[in-house]
């Protein structure tokens, strides 16, 4: 993780979230279809009770007028005759819902006419739905037992199908994270599928072309300036060796060399942005680099150098030392420029710390990293903001980690570890 790497929420995979919609949709669609069936079936039950009931009175009532017998089960004024079948209004045959359970008995479904004239005694016929009702719940049991089958089957499939998805955004994502670290180089390349996901792709691609294009230009813009500046800057300061000594050469002395100190700060940054910079490495003792590096500032700064109790003595590093000197330079100036005195550059083992003790870094430095012409909070005084932007590419060049942070009580720490 780089040190302005902003660290995103926890979160939940896609993956995940697929395979969830897939089981959550399975399950009310299985529910869904289970209800549908068990009400069209519990329907056609009784449809089918009452129809037969029906029938049979018409042919048990032809039977009982013909021969005075009772058939098919017919019954006349049974004593389990429900009370609205049992004093029709009308001698026509009607059924009735029985909802009546006695053991294996009910419910059911009656079928009445009355035999003659009022006060003549009614013929009824009993279909019991059990049968077909225990039917009905061997159904539902089925039913149930394919939907979790179909649910057990569904999610695997959703999980894979979520998990290539996954990968495929994945690539997409791991690209804009390689952008957004400064490798104008990366791209996802062409994905199979011809959907939004690849719509995607292209899309970061094309914003990797394009958003490169416009840097290399401004990094083009800015050499060409620099090398353009250097001639003239040059010239300006042998002018000033010609002028007569006093306040006003001191002065214009003073801002020539700014100038050319801005301009060798653009040509440095635009070899950093090209990638033309290679350290050239030599074993070299650390806390006396460090000591000179702070030495060439001129400026006051505590250099405390720590054994490490159980190595001894601090063991020489590999590194470059120009470029070293070069980082830790520009820490201890943007200290002094933007901080507060004390400054303490404390050197231990493979790490160097550079402290002062004013206001700090402001937050959008630390979470975007340092702006090229940008110095931050208005408190840490003026300046180009290249100090930092060229500490932390030669830092890069080096293979070394600078952060930069905030200590608890105040004031800003920069922390430079070399590689072992």
């Amino acid at each position: 993780m780089g040190p302005f790497h902003r660290l995103r929420p926890a979160r939940v995979s896609l993956r995940r979230k697929i395979a969830a919609l897939a089981a959550a949709t399975a399950c009310l669609v299985a529910a869904a279809v289970g209800v549908l069936v068990h009400l069209w079936t519990a329907s056609d039950i009784r449809g089918r009770a009452e129809r037969d009931a029906f029938n049979t009175v018409y042919s048990a009532m032809d039977t009982y007028r013909r021969t005075g017998t009772l058939a098919d089960g017919a019954e006349l004024d049974p004593a389990d005759l429900p009370d609205a079948l049992r004093h029709p209004a009308d001698g026509n045959r009607r059924t009735a819902y029985d909802g009546y359970v006695d053991g294996n008995l009910g419910p059911s479904v009656w079928g009445a006419q009355r035999v003659a004239g009022p006060g003549s005694p009614v013929l009824a016929v009993r279909f019991n739905m059990n049968s077909d009702l225990h039917g009905l719940r061997r159904l539902d049991a089925s039913m149930a037992v394919a939907s979790l089958v179909s649910l057990a089957a569904a999610v695997p499939l959703a999980v894979y199908g979520a998990g290539l998805l996954g990968r495929r955004l994945r690539r997409v994502s791991e690209t804009a994270v390689r952008i957004s670290a400064g490798d104008l180089d990366a791209r996802t390349g062409p994905i199979k599928g011809g959907d939004e996901v690849a719509d995607i792709a292209a899309t970061v691609d094309h914003m990797a072309d394009s958003l490169g294009r416009r840097l290399r230009a401004e990094r083009q813009f800015t050499a060409d300036v620099a090398h353009e500046l250097r001639t003239p800057v040059g010239g300006l300061l042998a002018a000033t060796d010609l002028l007569p000594p006093g306040e006003t050469e001191d002065l214009l002395r003073g801002r020539v060399r700014d100038l050319r100190g801005l301009v060798e700060d653009l040509l440095e940054i635009s070899r950093l942005d090209a990638g033309a910079e290679q350290p050239v490495r030599a074993r070299v003792p650390l806390g006396a680099v460090v000591r000179e590096a702070v030495a060439r500032t001129g400026l006051d700064a505590q250099v405390i150098v720590a054994d490490v109790p159980a190595a001894g003595p601090a063991e020489p590093v590999e590194t470059d030392p120009r470029r070293l000197e070069r980082i830790v330079g520009n820490l201890v100036v943007n200290a002094h420029r933007h901080g507060a005195t004390p400054v303490e550059v404390t050197v231990e083992g493979h790490t160097v710390v550079v402290r002062d003790h004013g206001p700090g870094f402001p937050p959008d430095l630390l979470s975007d990293g340092p702006r090229r012409f940008h110095t931050g909070a208005a408190e840490r005084g003026s300046g180009h903001g290249l100090g930092l932007t060229i500490a932390l590419g030669q830092a890069r060049v080096l293979g070394a980690e600078l952060r930069l942070a905030n200590a608890p009580d105040g004031g800003a720490v920069a922390t430079l570890r070399l590689p072992a």
